[in-house]
């Protein structure tokens, strides 16, 4: 065969290999979406596979495997970490589907018990891990119940029974599906298939060995490869995990810190003595206490909150609430010191700042921060103590970590099968055949020389690569070595930069941060920056109204609600009217957002006009123009203009919206109570601008509307 004519064969095997792949790709896809459209309890997102391994074996079968999870990840990135399933799936369907072609029921039966167990009990497994060691919910969760109901066998023993009964069912469907296709495949299609390089490459060398001294080539090839992958990717899974563990210590670390310095700034140490003696008859105990729960409720992280006096006989305990899983000690009550403050009493005793200290005892694994509280004159009376929760931590842990392995074992079996594949066509077979050539040849007469060069020559070795060149040289001595040396240098230069690949891939995964904020921050931006450039054109305030200052107000308007973080969800979200303590809460975020603000100006050397005006709205954007808002009741020109202008824009905005306890007011509605309330609510020159500006708040309001 010419040249040329390979070259023409090496391009057909390649546009078929491509079409079988996308074609079951697609098989695949259809599936799911299917199964999907249906709403069926099943995934059905196989049947590409199992037609590849019947068709073509493990190169077109692990390919579709892999790269179905890839392109469905793309939709939902869950789906991706699933790619070591659906390659070792693919796997097991080209072990059995040599039986499978000739419809061998009980193969054909073993086969699926084989996918559903992959599928049902090593994918579960993989899932508990990566929802931190949790199933989630969904249908096989719900059987799963019910399941233990009937047979109690415990919560991961009856999960993976029910996915797996799961996976039995529709991988017996996907199999009927895909043997079903193939049988109706033209012969034409299925001996176009069966002509190619790369028709059934074996992953597992069946090969004799003639030395049997030396591995094989084929087993030498996967071993170079999957230990260089493995051992660059436990590096980088390494630096990986230790990067996220890091950072989520530092995070709790700085939650931690936030919480004890919040109960810190609103305790007054001058009291501990009286709260030591009196305890919960002294009076604003009850305060304090509440303001220990409510850090308690702050975070799901913060696990106790304390304060503490400790001394040489032992720590006196000032306050301790109670939690679900632990009463708290008695104000006044000298306990032992416990593992944290032993190990830090010189510091204790002396008044000192107190390291964060990780603990893990029969009080749980935590993460212990201790704020010290000086009173008037800077002696240190107790310490706040905050114990935050880090038993969460190992199951995020796990969870990452599974995802990484997943991805990574998907990639490295993909990566492997096309490396052998390589290495069969373009290596193992030409060197097998030089040295079939050599063992059957001789040296000693020039007839047998000649017959030897004949049988060379009559191989013709066309690979395009260093066989080729040794083949060339093989026949003419030994010619050209350092071309060798070369190429295969070349080829270890492709390899390192896959292993590069590899790592930003595996690094890039703990890069990403979810980030989640409403409509609202956006429309009151909008009203502001209206309003603002209304009040402008009218002549209102220009002493004040500077592009700088416009933009600064525009700029920090979106944080106006800042404070609201530190109120629960629960309050945030009532569908209901709330309670008097309720609303209490609900007001305190206009003290806590200026109280995060402030601490965020202590960390800028140089007067920021952004972040002042950021404090301004934060805190008094709830004051009312007659004196009679929150939280300081503020009236008139006593609250800063942005924040009287932040009131027009955030109660308009509340009005026109859909919120849980209301349905919104129309435009016209939510106008008139602005223009009612001017001179009471509002700065009468504010709300008169806004009113000015109609047809743009009506603009903006509109499209802020649709859906």
């Amino acid at each position: 065969m010419c040249v040329s004519d390979k070259k023409k064969t090496a391009w057909k095997s390649g546009v078929t290999l491509i079409g079988v792949i996308l074609g079951c790709i697609l098989l695949n896809i259809i599936g799911s979406k299917t199964n999907a459209a249906l709403g069926l309890p099943l995934y059905i997102d196989d049947i590409g596979t199992v037609l590849a391994a019947v068709l073509g074996g493990y190169i077109p079968c692990i390919t579709v495997g892999f790269f179905t999870n890839i392109l469905n990840g793309l939709s939902d990135s869950f789906t991706t970490y699933y790619c070591i399933i659906s390659v070792l799936i693919a796997v097991a369907a080209v072990s059995f589907a040599e039986k499978m072609r000739r419809i061998k029921v009980p193969y054909i039966l073993l086969g699926v018990l084989c996918f559903a167990f992959i599928g049902g009990v090593v994918g579960g497994v993989l899932t508990w891990l990566i929802n931190g060691l949790s199933f989630g919910e969904g249908f096989a969760v719900d059987m799963a119940a019910s399941v233990n109901n009937v047979l109690p066998m415990g919560y991961f023993a009856s999960n993976l029974l029910s996915a797996f009964l799961i996976d039995l069912v529709d991988k017996a469907l996907v199999t009927v599906i895909a043997l079903v296709i193939y049988k109706l495949l033209p012969h034409k299609v299925l001996d176009d298939v069966q002509t190619q390089s790369w028709y059934y490459i074996t992953v597992f060398d069946k090969t004799k060995n003639h030395n049997r001294k030396f591995l094989s080539l084929r087993l030498k090839t996967t071993l170079v490869i999957a230990v260089s992958i493995t051992l660059v990717a436990s590096a980088a899974i390494g630096i990986s995990i230790v990067h996220y563990h890091n950072s989520t210590v530092a995070e709790f670390e700085a939650d931690g810190k936030f919480i004890a310095k919040m109960i810190a700034e609103n305790f007054d140490a001058s009291r501990v003595d009286e709260y030591l003696q009196k305890g919960s008859a002294a009076e604003g105990y009850a305060e304090v206490e509440e303001l220990l729960k409510t850090a308690v409720e702050f975070s799901p992280k913060v696990k106790y909150a304390y304060i503490y006096r400790v001394e040489e006989d032992g720590t006196h305990v000032v306050f301790d609430i109670d939690t679900s899983e632990l009463e708290g000690d008695e104000a006044g009550e000298v306990i032992q010191y416990d593992s944290s403050i032993r190990k830090h009493k010189d510091r204790f005793l002396a008044g000192e700042a107190i390291p964060t200290d990780i603990t893990n005892d029969e009080y749980g694994w935590l993460l212990s921060i201790y704020e010290p509280v000086e009173d008037n004159t800077g002696k240190v009376q107790c310490y706040i103590g905050v114990d935050m929760d880090m038993s969460r931590v190992r199951s995020d842990e796990f969870s990452f970590l599974a995802k990484i392995i997943s991805l990574f074992l998907g990639f490295l079996i993909l990566i492997r099968t096309y490396a052998v594949w390589m290495a069969e066509r373009h290596i193992i077979r030409p060197v097998n055949s030089i040295a079939h050539v050599s063992r059957h040849s001789g040296y000693d007469t020039p007839e047998a020389r000649e017959k030897w060069l004949k049988m060379l020559d009559a191989l013709n070795i066309r690979t395009g690569d260093e066989i080729e060149t040794l083949y060339e040289e093989y026949k003419t001595a030994a010619r050209n070595t350092v071309r060798y040396i070369e190429e295969t240098q070349r080829k270890s230069e492709q390899l390192a930069k896959m292993q590069n690949g590899l790592i930003l891939v595996l690094a890039d995964m703990v890069e990403s941060r979810d980030q989640c904020t409403g409509d609202h921050v956006f429309k009151t931006a909008a009203y502001t920056e209206i309003i603002l450039r209304q009040m402008q054109k009218d002549g209102f305030y220009a002493e004040q109204l500077s592009e700088e200052y416009i933009d600064e107000v525009v700029r920090s308007a979106p944080l106006h609600d800042v404070g609201k973080i530190a109120v629960s969800d629960v309050i945030l979200n009532k569908p209901g009217r709330l309670t008097d303590e309720e609303f209490r809460i609900m007001q305190s975020h206009t003290t806590e957002g200026g109280k995060i603000i402030e601490k965020a100006m202590a960390l800028v050397d140089e007067d920021s006009g952004y972040l002042n005006e950021a404090k301004n709205l934060a805190l008094y954007h709830h004051e009312k123009w007659n004196g009679k808002g929150y939280p300081t009741g503020l009236k008139e020109e006593e609250i800063p203009l942005s924040a009287r202008v932040m009131a027009v824009a955030d109660v308009f905005d509340a009005l026109v919206s859909r919120r849980s306890y209301k349905e919104p007011f129309t435009i016209e509605k939510a106008l008139d109570i602005i223009r009612t309330d001017a001179g009471t609510h509002f700065d009468p020159l504010v709300a008169q601008a806004f009113l000015n500006a109609e047809d743009e708040v009506r603009r903006v309001a509109k499209m802020q509307m649709e859906p």
